[in-house]
């Protein structure tokens, strides 16, 4: 992002790439605004079905996260066609078609090109109302921090890659990536959030720094408190983790604090997500009732799990 040129303001253009939000934002008209985000990676799981189910679910996440509906996506594919075949693409494409079509969104069409390794993603469009679009900062020192999904995907994911994962962590690791944001975003819209984002590369801690950096405030996470999937920890103690997890963690040196963190807590802490549950600061009587609907709709992971303080040396202060 430092590396773009600067562009002349334009009012129109509500959020833009100097906060590192989750999408662009453009507002078209008093009550509509739109929201614009792409993304693609390679497989993370081997099923390609599921791999296409993953990959619209990380992309379209970036919608809810600002606040938004999704209207339409573009499929992105990178495939090597004549080593793979065209079935194996099929499952990608129409795993990626059903989870968009749960996400009440359609497929207006997309790009390919011959690729030696696959990658796959989706440009998103969605639309907000322009006084309704949440942002990744705002962060107010009181609020409480939720967070609506599981970390430790990027963990488990290097697990399934190295055999070293069961059938029913590998099992509960893609369920948990390819569940949409739709109803965390939608059950939110019912209450006044001070800052959202969604969990992604970044981990944890690399959103919630960028979240109280841009907000001027300093969190207070309890790691006791954070949703963690089965066998992260375990897994991270044999050193299976992934690059991107480990150098999160050397980047948010200078951020972070820990109180009685294990050097693999911590590297659970920084994992690299694919498809990441929603970081929200809000008020904490707000908090509580949104962690009680969401439990109650099925998102039992949905945790409070730390404060918003104000401003110290720190940005993130992790405790027992």
């Amino acid at each position: 992002m430092r590396l773009l040129p600067k562009q002349a303001p334009v009012p129109e253009l509500l959020v833009g790439n100097e906060t590192s939000d989750d999408a662009g934002v453009y507002q078209l008209t008093d009550s509509i605004a739109l929201i614009q985000t792409v993304d693609y990676f390679t497989p993370i799981v081997d099923d390609p079905y599921m791999f296409g189910q993953i990959a619209a679910a990380n992309s379209l996440s970036d919608v809810y996260a600002m606040g938004g509906e999704p209207k339409t996506v573009l499929n992105i594919v990178g495939y090597p066609i004549k080593k793979l075949g065209a079935d194996m693409l099929a499952e990608i494409l129409r795993g990626a078609a059903d989870k968009v079509k749960e996400a009440g969104a359609i497929t207006v069409g997309g790009h390919s090109i011959d690729d030696q390794e696959p990658k796959f993603g989706l440009s998103v469009t969605g639309i907000v109302h322009p006084d309704k679009v949440w942002k990744n900062i705002g962060a107010q020192p009181g609020d409480a921090l939720v967070l609506t999904k599981p970390i430790g995907v990027g963990i488990l994911t290097t697990g399934i890659k190295r055999s070293a994962v069961t059938h029913a962590q590998e099992q509960l690791v893609t369920e948990t990536m390819a569940m949409l944001n739709k109803t965390a975003a939608q059950t939110l819209t019912a209450y006044q959030p001070h800052s959202v984002t969604d969990v992604t590369g970044f981990g944890l801690l690399g959103h919630g720094s960028e979240m109280a950096r841009g907000s001027n405030v300093s969190f207070e996470i309890s790691f006791t408190q954070v949703p963690i999937l089965d066998g992260a920890i375990e897994l991270a103690t044999k050193g299976v983790v992934p690059g991107g997890s480990k150098s999160n963690h050397r980047w948010l040196e200078a951020d972070v604090e820990y109180q009685d963190i294990s050097p693999e807590e911590q590297l659970v802490l920084c994992d690299a997500i694919t498809s990441g549950g929603l970081l929200v600061s809000m008020s904490e009587e707000e908090a509580e009732r949104y962690v009680e609907e969401l439990r109650s709709k099925g998102l039992t992971d949905a945790a409070i799990i730390g404060r918003v303080k104000e401003k110290h040396d720190k940005f993130i202060y992790v405790k027992r």
